[in-house]
């Protein structure tokens, strides 16, 4: 790469900014200075050090949003805020929600720049779980759970795969559940709670795979996730 691109990459400057910084020899590649804006770094190998600060490149990053309600899941829109605009600190990695929430759905939303990852992540022959909790209008009974559990007839034809429905608790007009499903149609949990006439009056997603939502972020914060997460949500994807 070259180091021109890698600084600007970094966050130090525009092309044309970092260009100067480097014709005036603040840049040092494996402690020699470097005057060459086209100079070709490894970035797996070579030491970078602007204004005597180490330069840590990275080509991909993953970061646990907690999505509050009223942002649109999207790179871009015309009307709502979206998601990107709540990460500060990133403009340079390209980044773009890895899924969907919809509007009014809180949780766990994962932000990245690695296409290859949300591809895999999101492919619904991989089956991989994502954890809801909602609030129900009507009380959730025994029969909903077999009902979910043999796979919920959406929109027209379109049965979903089986999905794990746990009662946390109900009173006389209202329910709270956990929901594992292993897809991601369109408005998928609100859909299968209305073809049994009992609507959702909240949703939040909880979890992604293995990986728990922080409880520490409040809605509107993320944090990139950790090493031990990342690799869990590589682990056989």
């Amino acid at each position: 790469m070259r180091l021109d691109k890698l600084l600007a990459h970094c966050g130090i400057g525009t092309r044309s900014e970092v260009k100067k910084y480097i014709r005036k020899g603040y840049v040092c590649v494996n402690e020699q200075i470097i005057k060459k804006d086209d100079y070709k770094i490894d970035v797996e190998k070579d030491v970078v050090y602007f204004d005597n600060e180490l330069i840590e490149y990275r080509q991909y990053v993953y970061l646990m949003l907690n999505k509050p309600a009223g942002y649109i899941s999207a790179t871009k829109d015309n009307v709502h805020p979206t998601v990107l605009e709540l990460i500060e600190g990133y403009d340079n990695y390209d980044l773009f929600p890895v899924g969907r929430l919809d509007i009014d759905t809180e949780g766990f939303l994962i932000i990245s720049n690695d296409g290859d990852f949300a591809h895999r992540l999101l492919a619904p022959s991989r089956n991989h779980d994502k954890v809801y909790y909602a609030k129900i209008e009507g009380v959730v009974d025994q029969y909903d759970v077999e009902t979910f559990y043999k796979g919920v007839e959406i929109d027209t034809g379109y049965v979903c795969k089986s999905s794990k429905l746990t009662i946390l608790s109900t009173d006389e007009d209202s329910s709270e559940i956990e929901v594992v499903i292993q897809e991601g149609k369109f408005h998928q949990v609100k859909k299968m709670f209305d073809a049994i006439g009992k609507p959702v009056t909240y949703l939040k997603r909880t979890q992604i795979r293995s990986i728990e939502l922080d409880q520490s972020l409040e809605l509107g914060e993320f944090r990139e996730l950790d090493e031990q997460e990342i690799n869990d949500l590589f682990d056989e994807l």
